[in-house]
């Protein structure tokens, strides 16, 4: 153990770094979306599916990584992923058509799916190596780079600077971390193909979690914002600060999410979280008052911050699947969650209204609390 300290301290940095990287780019195309939009031409509902192109590419090269990880390390596909996260972000600037920007999409996205299922399993493999949870601090790694990325572009372009320069110093910034990350990563030996299977056991259990989770971030972030202005709250051009709160207590959350993890165990972290996150959705249906919908939102980022990273080291640490596949299912399901859960939040808010379709987030966060002792048995 002390032998492997150093090695495992490195691999650690490589981790955040990975991490930091993949957030920053993600968070580097949000600002540059309305350029490439008018580069191609695109009309709202052409860009809509140019924009699901992003989705699919990732969903269906997360289950590849998953499958390959697991026979070969998570070393080669974290590289494939952060190198071309690298050089697709310009591309996206640079599509000239409608079929070179969906084209451009999908390779972003596969880039991007890749990355993110090969990262937490050499996360889980840091963390179980080093005996000490870790998680949450390596996701809140992504959520830093997601405010760098999305604040340095907007700053570049705020000050003048073309689009395609925005992108390329985007670039450049996530390529000197992963440089510096690359020779880091652990290397795993060549193991015996596992066979590809779908979520079962505990896995099964472990990915629809990952879906709720992640379905409650995709309605904060799209809905969260509507539901303060339809309750008379505050005026369109200051609502987005429910979601800006959010985000704040969820990256401070996992900055601090490893010890709590260690003080208080993984039960009680799902059971907490859970609990916390339906208070907050509560308060958030309060009527007539600003200050405790706003308070809702940054316990929602509270309670919902580690319950991922938590998620994710369960899924690691099972016996029901390789830990590859396992990460890979759960990673693909929790996207399912945010590509399809803004849209059933909104039909279910046509059926009956905002408000209602919030308080069914809550009913499906009991899920945490529920599930807790079986999930970490």
């Amino acid at each position: 153990m002390t032998q492997d300290a150093p090695k495992l301290r490195a691999a650690a940095l490589a981790t955040r770094l990975a991490f930091l990287a993949a957030g920053f780019v993600m968070a580097c195309w949000a600002p540059l979306i309305p350029f490439a939009k008018a580069q191609v031409g695109a009309s709202e509902g052409t860009f809509g599916l140019l924009l699901l192109c992003l989705g699919l590419g990732s969903i269906i090269a997360m289950p590849v990584t998953g499958y390959i990880s697991a026979r070969t390390g998570a070393r080669p596909m974290i590289l494939l992923g952060g190198f071309g996260l690298v050089l697709l972000l310009p591309a996206l600037v640079l599509a000239a058509s409608v079929v070179l920007l969906g084209l451009a999409l999908a390779l972003f996205g596969a880039a991007l799916g890749t990355i993110d299922v090969a990262m937490n399993v050499h996360a889980a493999e840091v963390e179980t190596r080093t005996q000490r949870p870790m998680m949450s601090g390596f996701h809140a790694m992504w959520s830093v780079g997601g405010i760098l990325g999305a604040g340095g572009v907007t700053l570049l372009l705020w000050a003048g600077a073309a689009p395609l320069i925005a992108a390329l110093a985007g670039s450049a910034l996530a390529l000197a971390a992963m440089v510096v990350a690359t020779p880091r990563f652990l290397r795993a030996a060549g193991g015996t193909p596992p066979k590809l299977a779908l979520p079962r056991g505990i896995v099964l259990l472990l990915a629809v979690l990952a879906a709720i989770s992640f379905l409650v971030e995709g309605a904060v972030l799209d809905w969260g914002a509507l539901l303060i202005v339809a309750q008379d709250l505050l005026e369109p051009t200051s609502a987005g600060i429910g979601y800006m709160l959010f985000s704040i207590a969820m990256t401070v959350a996992r900055l601090t999410g490893d010890r709590i993890v260690a003080a208080l165990g993984r039960p009680a972290v799902l059971v907490l979280g859970g609990l916390v996150a339906i208070l907050g959705i509560g308060l958030t249906l309060v009527p007539g008052s600003v200050a405790l919908a706003l308070t809702g939102f940054a316990l929602i980022g509270l309670g919902c911050a580690n319950l991922v990273p938590v998620v994710f080291s369960l899924a690691a640490r099972q016996p029901d699947m390789a830990p590859g596949l396992a990460v890979a299912a759960v990673t693909t399901t929790g996207y399912a969650g945010i590509l399809l859960g803004p849209a059933l939040v909104g039909f279910a808010a046509e059926a009956t209204n905002l408000a209602i379709a919030f308080a069914l987030l809550a009913v499906l966060m009991l899920s945490f609390p529920l599930a807790a002792r079986r999930v970490t048995r």
